[in-house]
């Protein structure tokens, strides 16, 4: 996957935009319901070589992922717990685009219920 398909699949969520609060060199991806407050769910540098976006992750699904992919690493500068630095050489579109839902899905469902419902959004099951 190339930087446009990164970009693509990181926009296509309901609520999704792109936000340069760290300066133009990296893109930060967020999520925001009408009137709620924005909140990151990918982080890269869409002009890097190689391309690597950072991911929110289930923290056993982190541990599983970075023992499968040499391409799969805590992520740098944040709570490696819950984050993981994805090198996109290598790994299928699938899986990118499984990873960034999965991150998205993570971050919507930490949201309040009326900012989930304003995004129709049907991911994670709520308990």
């Amino acid at each position: 996957m190339d930087a446009v398909g990164v970009k693509q699949v990181c926009l296509r969520f309901p609520g999704a935009y792109e936000d340069f609060p760290f300066g133009p060199e990296f893109s930060v991806f967020k999520v925001q319901a009408a009137g709620g407050k924005a909140k990151m769910f990918a982080l890269c540098d869409l002009s890097g070589s190689p391309l690597t976006i950072n991911l929110k992750c289930e923290p056993e699904l982190a541990l599983q992922l970075r023992s499968a992919h040499p391409q799969i690493s805590g992520a740098w500068h944040m709570n490696k717990r819950h984050w993981n630095s994805v090198r996109l050489d290598g790994l299928e579109d699938g899986l990118v685009r499984d990873l960034v839902e999965d991150s998205y899905d993570l971050v919507v469902a930490s949201l309040p219920r009326r900012d989930r419902e304003s995004l129709a959004w049907k991911g994670l099951a709520e308990g």
